[in-house]
């Protein structure tokens, strides 16, 4: 009797276990979906709207992508993106994986004090540091350019994913590292052929992340770009909707939709490091 009564207690707590863990990714779908969907209307409606709403009874037409690079700058804002992106997630996971692989394998003076100020330094927000952004490219000529700033979103981005990459790294085990040593390797061979590989997960997610900032940063873009030929996407497009009485909303949302190929793009591609990274190489028995 008891055996039965536990058995019906545990089934009933699978089965709301379950509902509530239901429930709760139905709603979290409704949130990302709806204002997805409404952009994705908004993009393909003739004409121009006010406001953002789901109105799905047309017509549909793709005059607006046609628009975005005929009559404006779109298409200048897209390729300024595509090269500071571009940039940046390369400089910026080369900087963090060999910075952390020096923090997780070596010792050296100031090793614990640097890490720790890698993290105070995260914790100051960017919009605190808008005036020294200022004077600094008051100081080496650098407003209003792309090469400032793409320093600043790769240096932005070095102290927390530093810190997650050596951690990354001390999940591997430190006898491949002995390993290689015994049978000659040196230290960039370690590093390049046995435990880079074992990474690429890592790797994977810091340049997928590195890629997106630039597409949805707009503080530091509208603080220190002033010509519109020079903008990127996010401050392009902020230009659409910044003025109450024209707001071109329909052209606001097809430019948006268009964003997602190249990030979409770049994580279908990486996709396959996700799983490979951790099942490439292994420990000598």
């Amino acid at each position: 009797m008891r055996k039965s009564k536990k058995i019906r207690t545990q089934k009933l707590g699978r089965f709301w276990n379950k509902f509530f863990s239901y429930a709760y990714l139905m709603l979290m779908s409704v949130v990302i979906i709806y204002p997805l969907l409404i952009t994705v209307t908004s993009a393909f409606r003739t004409g121009n709207i006010m406001a953002f709403d789901l109105n799905l009874s047309g017509p549909w037409s793709l005059n607006n992508f046609t628009r975005l690079f005929n009559d404006t700058l779109y298409g200048t804002w897209y390729l300024n993106t595509l090269k500071v992106a571009g940039i940046t997630m390369v400089i910026q996971v080369a900087a963090i994986t060999l910075a952390g692989y020096a923090y997780s394998r070596y010792r050296f003076t100031g090793r614990k004090q640097s890490i720790k100020f890698f993290l105070i330094i995260q914790m100051v927000p960017t919009t605190a540091a808008l005036t020294a952004f200022y004077v600094m490219g008051l100081l080496v000529g650098g407003l209003n350019s792309h090469w400032f700033l793409t320093l600043i979103y790769i240096g932005g981005g070095i102290p927390m994913n530093t810190w997650l990459m050596k951690g990354y790294f001390d999940t591997v085990p430190l006898e491949l590292d002995e390993s290689a040593k015994l049978d000659g390797a040196g230290h960039l061979r370690t590093f390049w052929q046995i435990i880079l590989p074992l990474v690429k997960p890592m790797l994977a997610v810091q340049a997928l992340w590195a890629f997106m900032g630039p597409f949805g940063e707009y503080m530091l873009a509208r603080f220190l770009l002033r010509t519109p030929e020079l903008y990127t996407l996010a401050t392009g497009l902020q230009t659409f909707i910044n003025n109450p009485r024209d707001q071109r909303v329909t052209l606001f949302a097809a430019g948006a939709i268009l964003i997602a190929i190249p990030i979409c793009s770049l994580f279908f591609y990486l996709q396959k490091h996700f799983v490979s990274g951790l099942t490439a190489g292994g420990t000598k028995g």
